[in-house]
Order: C-alpha cells, then sequence, then structure tokens
C-alpha cells in the first residue's frame, strides 16, 4: 500500500503530555483558530470603517470561545447522540465513562451547528447588551471565521476522526480508528478547504461591498449550509444516527435548514431596503 494512503497512521494525535494529562493537536488547532480569527478581526477593525471598541471586541470573544464550546457540545447531545446522554447525563461535561466502573474517556463529540447556534446566541447578548446592531457586529466576523474552521477539520484529520465514506479513488486513506479498515474519502480536508479555505477567501473578498452591509451573516448561511451539504455526501454518517430524512445525514438536514433561513432573511432584507 502507499505511503500516502497511510499518512494518518504516521501522525501522532498528542501533542505532548502532561503526566497523565495528554494536550491534543486537536485542542491546539482550536486555540490557533481562534487566535488567528481574532488577529483577522482586529485587522478590520483598524483598516475598516467600523465603530466598535476594541475593548468590546476582546470580550466578546472570551464570551464567544464560551459559547462555541457549549453550544457545539449541547449540539452533539441533542442533534446526533441524544437516547445515550439521557442514560449517561453526567458524561455530557464530565470526561469519565460509569460504565464498567470509573475511568476517564474525555469529553469527545461536537457539532458545528450547535457551536453557531451558541455563538449566535452570545452575540444577540452581546449586541443587545452594548446596543450595537446584530446584523452590523456579524458582518465584522463572519469574513474571517471561516478560516478557524479550516484548522478546526485539521485537527479532525490528525485526531483520525469524522472521517469519510469507503472509497476506491485515489484519494482515499486509511484511518487507524476505523474497524472497518476500509480505504476512505479524507472528508476532513475537503471540508478544511471547502467549509474552512474557499469560503474564507470568498467572503473575504467581497467583505467590503456595500451592498452586502447588514448581509454577510445571510449570505455565510447559504454559502456555508450549501458546501457543507455537498461535501457530506463523502463523509461517513455518525454510526448511532446513519441518515435521517430522505438519505441524508443529519449534518445535511441541518444545513438545508441554515441555508433556507439565509436565503429568506436575505430576501426579506433586501424588501426592506426597497419599500
Amino acid at each position: 500500500m502507499s505511503l500516502y494512503q497511510h499518512i494518518p497512521y504516521y501522525i501522532n494525535p498528542v501533542a505532548f503530555s502532561l503526566g497523565a494529562m495528554e494536550v491534543r493537536w486537536y485542542g491546539v488547532m482550536y486555540l490557533v483558530a481562534f487566535l488567528i480569527v481574532y488577529i483577522l478581526v482586529s485587522y478590520r477593525l483598524k483598516t475598516e470603517a467600523f465603530e466598535f471598541k476594541k475593548t468590546h471586541i476582546e470580550d466578546f470573544f472570551t464570551w464567544a470561545i464560551l459559547g462555541v464550546l457549549v453550544g457545539g457540545r449541547l449540539g452533539y447531545v441533542l442533534f446526533y447522540n441524544l437516547p445515550y446522554f439521557l442514560k449517561h447525563p453526567l458524561e455530557i461535561f464530565m470526561p469519565v465513562s460509569f460504565d464498567g466502573g470509573f475511568h476517564y474517556v474525555g469529553i469527545y463529540g461536537m457539532s458545528y451547528h450547535g457551536g453557531l447556534i451558541g455563538a449566535a446566541l452570545v452575540l444577540a447578548w452581546f449586541c443587545r447588551k452594548h446596543k450595537y446592531s446584530f446584523l452590523r457586529f456579524a458582518d465584522l466576523f463572519v469574513a474571517p471565521g471561516p478560516i478557524g474552521y479550516m484548522f478546526g477539520r485539521i485537527g479532525n484529520f490528525i485526531n483520525g476522526e469524522l472521517y469519510g465514506r469507503p472509497t476506491g479513488s485515489v484519494v482515499g486513506m486509511f484511518f487507524p480508528n476505523d474497524q472497518m479498515h476500509l480505504l476512505r474519502h479524507p472528508s476532513q480536508l475537503y471540508e478544511a478547504f471547502g467549509e474552512g479555505l474557499l469560503l474564507f477567501c470568498i467572503l473575504w473578498s467581497v467583505r467590503k461591498n456595500p451592498k452586502l452591509k447588514e448581509r454577510m451573516f445571510f449570505l455565510y448561511l447559504m454559502l456555508y449550509g450549501s458546501v457543507r451539504f455537498i461535501i457530506e455526501f463523502f463523509r461517513q454518517p455518525d454510526e448511532q444516527l446513519g441518515t435521517v430524512l430522505w438519505g441524508m445525514s443529519m449534518g445535511q438536514v441541518l444545513c438545508l435548514i441554515m441555508v433556507g433561513a439565509g436565503g429568506f432573511f436575505l430576501i426579506k432584507k433586501n424588501k426592506r431596503r426597497k419599500i
């Protein structure tokens, strides 16, 4: 077998250890993602006509990180594995399992859509508190945001998780965590490129377009939902769910809702401008 097909086997998901605690590259990638988005947001604040205070932006990042993490975790629980966590509620936020005794398992499972909802709720609360326009504040973060996903998806790849469906294609790889040991699409890398780099390039290039003022969030919902919907055809559905509606995965169903919501509010916003 080719070296390329076995790349995941040569990657150690653990960045370093502190005693019994392991620090994984997945967590490191999350930190890198937030740092880069923060740098790009700060750059926009300095070079573009935004009326927000930098101190408020720094405060928001703290709350946004919390919103993404809590929302992402609860989203996974609700959307992807509710029956299990109803039986094991302590495992929602505790890195231990009580099945067959007490043992450490780590906190696994995050949902992008849950993280988006968490971040949006924090953004709405923050804008209300400081009397900012929700859509204008969202404009600031939407363009740089996708570059953070790129690092998150690379973290998934390094972790050997969320791999793709079986394939006979030359792009296929073997993943250590795959008990069936099948050649699979490296869908994490597809997502890193599509949801991350590609979407970032599109949104960053149109960020100054005056016609998109207070509309970037809706555009983002439509674009991300569309790209993710397509890539989900190459991604292995969650084992405990499989396909959930008309042969679609849960991720695809949630993405269709994103596209529909984004399109609806964009049309509604444009109609208001014409009145």
